[in-house]
């Protein structure tokens, strides 16, 4: 089952980058994002499959994320 909502790492984990760059993607309107409780950032899993489409070169199947030559639906945990 897919998280509706990601931590920062766990978004940068599944887009290769590193949670500073999730944070100013947030900032810079690149990805959406919300805070919840005391202020912790938590990103729209469904947002990231979003950028992803709209910035594919490949012809990697629409829902999936490549990461380190293996392939994970997009709002999956990639260890």
């Amino acid at each position: 089952m897919n998280k509706p909502l990601l931590r920062v790492e766990e978004a940068a984990e599944a887009l290769a980058v590193s949670r500073w760059t999730i944070y100013r993607w947030v900032e810079q309107g690149r990805l959406e994002g919300t805070k919840i409780g005391h202020g912790s950032l938590r990103v729209f899993s469904c947002l990231i499959e979003k950028l992803v489409e709209q910035n594919r070169t490949d012809d990697v199947p629409p829902g999936v994320l490549v990461h380190n030559g293996g392939m994970s639906p997009v709002g999956a945990v990639i260890h």
